[in-house]
This record gives structure tokens, C-alpha cells and sequence, in this order.
């Protein structure tokens, strides 16, 4: 089962906050007096006022929280270069949806996400998983309503009950989203090459040419073509939309560089842009 694959990364790692004075036995100016320190390296340094939120705090009780609202999950952990982390739960309830012949399963998910170097807003929001792939759809709107506050004198963490934001969430956009991936499905792709050209062309993710002297599509472009036809070919004699947002998806998660929330604004982005051509 995919689910037994999901990447468990450590993301307990050693962490403080110390005044630089005392690592290097020197005055720092005003408003960078201390370093964040995470596995024994220095990721930041912040002001007398910034509250440093480990990852012990925030994610455990991220997880309390879905164990309060009885939400059976399976968790995935990320850590990049112990400085930005994410914990995604995929709920498993009844609430699954499946295309391809309901061989292609997607499941409700919930990400939360935390940083020592200041690159990711601590936070959360709904999403979903596509169990064949094990990609993120980050295409839900929804944010979950919680405040976090890195200041010296308050990080405690005011966040809601997710039994009712959960509830919330599938009375309104989880039907409407799934909706949009059905009609996606049944959008036949007759020149991908044009479509990955256009969509390209809109959402600027990378270059479609070569270069400039050579229109011939580029390494990232062809990888794309080529798993534009891999996914179609599994289940439909013509790829579809569908396979066509997966395989910007997976590029978008897996070849190009990019944050978390970056990952997250540009799939909503890319979702837009091959919805509107349905």
C-alpha cells in the first residue's frame, strides 16, 4: 500500500536559542542578538523579542488536535536541511475519492508546517493526497484558523478544534474541488505539446524552449511530455487534464527548487490555469 511508503524524516531535531554574545564573546547591534541554533548549526538570528516554537511544541500538538476530533490518519514527515519542516496527516475516513476507474485514490490532508530559518510561516491548511503518486494537492483554499505568535512573551499556540473545521471543510470545498478533478478526467489531451507549452507559457514555472535559437522543447519540458504519456497511458488510450495537472504536480514536488509555500501557491496556480480549460 502507498501509504506504508510515506517518508518519515526526523523532525525532532535539537534546537535553541542563544544570545550570540555567548557563542562568540562579542556585542551583536540591536535586533540580532540571538541565534537559532537547529542540530548544531546556526539557521537564523533574530532579535531580543522573537520567540523561538520547536517543533516539539507545534507538532504535537497539531496531532493532539486531530486525536481529540477522533480523525484517523497516516503522517508523513519532512525536514529540509533542519531548517523547515512539515508534518501532513492524511485522514483516512469515508471520505475517499477515486478516479481512473477508482484506481486513482485521493484522501483528505492536513499540512502543517514550521521553520527555524524563518522561510515558512507557521501554519496549516487542507489539502489533498493522491495515494498513487504520494504528491500533495494543495489546491484547497481553506486555511485552518489558528494564530502563532513568535514573540519572546507569548508562543503559546491558539489553535481550533478540528473535528468542526473538518466537518467544514468537507460540506463545502471538498465536493467542489473532487467535482473539478472529475471534470477533468473527462478532458481528453489531444497536443500535449501545446498544452504543456501554454501552461507553461502562463504560469512562467520554467522555460519551454531550449533557448532562444532552439524552439525544440527543453529537458524539463520532454520529462513532462514524457509523464504526461506514462500517466495517460495507465488508464485512457488519450491522456487527459488530469494527468496533465499530476505531472506538473510531481515536477513541481519533486525537480524544481522551491519552498513549501512555494510548492503550495504555484500548485494553486497551476490548478487554476488547467481547470480554466475545461
Amino acid at each position: 500500500m502507498y501509504l506504508n511508503r510515506l517518508q518519515q524524516d526526523e523532525i525532532f531535531v535539537s534546537n535553541e536559542m542563544k544570545s550570540l554574545k555567548s557563542i562568540t564573546g562579542m556585542e551583536s547591534r540591536r535586533g540580532l542578538e540571538n541565534a537559532i541554533i537547529s542540530n548544531g548549526k546556526i539557521v537564523n538570528v533574530v532579535s531580543n523579542s522573537y520567540g523561538h516554537i520547536p517543533n516539539e511544541l507545534f507538532f504535537k500538538k497539531a496531532e493532539q488536535l486531530l486525536l481529540d476530533a477522533n480523525l484517523k490518519y497516516h503522517k508523513r514527515t519532512i525536514n529540509r536541511n533542519d531548517r523547515s519542516f512539515i508534518t501532513d496527516f492524511i485522514i483516512e475516513d469515508d471520505n475517499q475519492f477515486s478516479l481512473k476507474n477508482e484506481q486513482d485514490k485521493i484522501l483528505p490532508m492536513l499540512r502543517f508546517k514550521n521553520s527555524y530559518d524563518g522561510s515558512e510561516k507557521t501554519s496549516g491548511h487542507f489539502g489533498f493526497y493522491r495515494e498513487v503518486c504520494t504528491n500533495g494537492l494543495h489546491v484547497a483554499q481553506s486555511e485552518i484558523a489558528f494564530s502563532i505568535k513568535h514573540s519572546k512573551n507569548n508562543t503559546d499556540l491558539i489553535m481550533p478544534k478540528l473535528n468542526l473545521l473538518f466537518e467544514k471543510f468537507l460540506n463545502n470545498e471538498y465536493y467542489e474541488i473532487t467535482r473539478k478533478f472529475r471534470e477533468m478526467e473527462e478532458i481528453e489531451l489531444i497536443d500535449t505539446k501545446a498544452f504543456v507549452k501554454e501552461i507553461l507559457e502562463k504560469t512562467k514555472l520554467f522555460r519551454y524552449e531550449c533557448s532562444d535559437k532552439n524552439d525544440n522543447p527543453s529537458k524539463k519540458s520532454r520529462e513532462l511530455l514524457d509523464m504526461i504519456a506514462e500517466e495517460g497511458h495507465d488508464y485512457h488510450t488519450t491522456p487527459t487534464l488530469w494527468d496533465g495537472y499530476n505531472a506538473f504536480n510531481w515536477m513541481l514536488h519533486n525537480t524544481l527548487k522551491k519552498t513549501f509555500s512555494q510548492q503550495e501557491k504555484l500548485d494553486k496556480v497551476l490548478f487554476d490555469e488547467i481547470y480554466a480549460m475545461v
